[in-house]
């Protein structure tokens, strides 16, 4: 089993991919806790991704994926969190560079942008290629000093309703 646990959330467009997602994950080896939406109903994106971002940021062994029709709502949102670095990814190769380059701890994808085989790709890529330091640490540092301007104290913590 690998020590890495994945948090893996979607909308109601990410539905499909999340479910092949997680069979692939738990196929690997990886414990993976999926926090919702749990059918293709319509849903609101920024909760589910809130609770991804506050679960790895107070968990940073933990690795989240947010997965919506574009990948976009949910990276936007998922970035508010301090201390998170969330990449809306549609190659693997874009999947391995923000592993090496920008140590990301959350992957977005498209449900309706990529297949599952390419998601699958990009998630391998993304989970299996390290973060390589060096130079790098320099652009991680000046994100951490805007993110101790930019943010205040407290994040947005809300709960996910039972009606969208």
């Amino acid at each position: 089993m690998k020590t890495t646990k994945i948090i893996i959330g979607n909308d109601h467009g990410g539905y499909d991919l999340k479910l092949a997602l997680i069979n692939h994950l738990q196929q690997q080896g990886y414990p993976v806790e999926d926090i919702g939406s749990h059918s293709g109903e319509l849903v609101r994106y920024p909760y589910y991704a809130a609770t991804v971002a506050r679960e790895v940021v107070e968990n940073p062994d933990c690795r989240g994926i947010l997965i919506c029709s574009t990948g976009i709502g949910m990276c936007i949102i998922a970035n508010k969190f301090k201390g998170i670095r969330a990449a809306l990814c549609n190659s693997s190769y874009q999947g391995k560079m923000t592993s090496a380059h920008n140590n990301s701890n959350i992957l977005c994808l498209g449900g309706r942008c990529i297949g599952a085989f390419e998601a699958i790709d990009i998630v391998d890529m993304w989970l299996n290629t390290p973060y390589e330091g060096g130079r790098h640490d320099i652009s991680l540092g000046l994100i951490e000093q805007a993110e101790a301007v930019n943010f205040a104290d407290e994040q947005w913590d809300p709960e996910i309703p039972d009606t969208q």
